[in-house]
């Protein structure tokens, strides 16, 4: 029997009668991380890993009905032992380990390789069959360390500022804006932030992240000359918004793995773009896929059919899983045609 296979509302474990990350309201949800395309809402019972219970509680309501385990933690349900293990993408996200009649599955949900302080580092675990995603799964994306990109947005914001130009950062608010605040150099000006982003800050501050400290931008009025020596953050759909034209004369840029790619970055109309991404890149996927030691290999949402290929070029048995996911945490900048 599969522990986990593909239904309407998402996947389900058949033994366990529950769904991982669900695209639609189901009876009992295990949830990977708090991306709109992974905890969605309306499920009648959550569990999550520990440290993203505040990041869910203010996405899906304080009264959820949500059980937190620590990580490494197991509980049994209907003969199924499931454990939640650091997947480093964001705050509390989570690989589901699932163990059924001395068979292992682990659900990685969206992972990436390189710690960067703001959530529990990435924990291979051993399984026989791992379900991966893709979102960058092609030999092109290979990120730089994340200090040069810091270092780089650093070196940018201090332009601006000589040139008397605010610099507008487009970032996703959850995830994203919090690992660029506790990389970049603070202590070069004010930082600014759209006012999604404020509560989320906090739940990483309340869970000890430190983050520089940010002001809501709605509170400075136009035309002040901080503007001109404020880092902003705001989420994609501020761009080109009547919110935007408060800084008055800005430069712009956009951090994401897809600012790899020229087109995109020309596609955004921004100025600069900087390749921050928090899924893994190519070679990363490569090597939590080996580290799992698992010779089954179930691949979601991202370049599948590349990857797929790729892991049966070298002897696994690979192959899709047909997914909801995708549509929020680094989501191309443009849709597919």
């Amino acid at each position: 029997m599969d522990l986990v296979i593909a239904r309407p509302e998402g996947l389900y474990c058949p033994p366990g009668d529950f769904y991982i990350d669900p695209w639609r309201p189901v009876e009992r949800a295990v949830i990977t991380h708090g991306h709109g395309d992974h905890a969605r809402g309306g499920s009648a019972h959550y569990l999550a890993a520990a440290p993203g219970e505040g990041i869910l509680r203010t996405r899906l309501g304080r009264d959820i009905n949500l059980q937190t385990l620590a990580y490494g933690e197991s509980i049994e349900h209907h003969g199924v032992t499931v454990s939640l293990h650091p997947a480093g993408h964001v705050l509390g996200s989570a690989q589901v380990r699932l163990e059924y009649r001395g068979e292992v599955w682990v659900a990685s949900g969206d992972y990436k390789v390189e710690p960067d302080g703001t959530c529990e580092p990435f924990e291979p675990v051993r399984c026989h069959t791992f379900i991966t995603e893709s979102t960058f799964g092609l030999p092109i994306y290979r990120w730089q360390p994340q200090a040069q990109i810091f270092a780089g947005i650093n070196e940018w914001w201090r332009q601006n500022q000589q040139a008397g130009r605010a610099s507008v950062l487009f970032c996703y608010a959850f995830g994203k804006a919090q690992r660029i605040l506790h990389g970049i150099d603070g202590s070069i000006g004010p930082i600014l932030g759209h006012g999604s982003m404020e509560p989320l800050h906090q739940v990483y501050r309340d869970a000890g992240v430190y983050l520089p400290e940010t002001r809501y931008a709605g509170d400075v009025p136009k035309g002040d000359p901080l503007l001109r020596q404020a880092l902003i953050l705001a989420p994609p759909s501020a761009g080109g918004s009547t919110w935007i034209r408060r800084f008055g004369d800005y430069s712009d840029a956009f951090a994401s793995g897809w600012m790899l790619l020229r087109g995109t970055r020309r596609r955004r109309g921004v100025d600069r773009g900087f390749v921050l991404s928090d899924h893994a890149d190519w070679p990363g996927l490569l090597w939590a896929i080996e580290q799992t030691g698992a010779e089954r290999v179930m691949v979601t949402h991202g370049s599948v059919n590349i990857l797929v290929r790729h892991l049966r070029e070298q002897g696994l048995d690979a192959q899709a899983f047909e997914t909801e996911y995708g549509e929020e945490d680094d989501a191309p900048a443009e849709p597919a045609a």
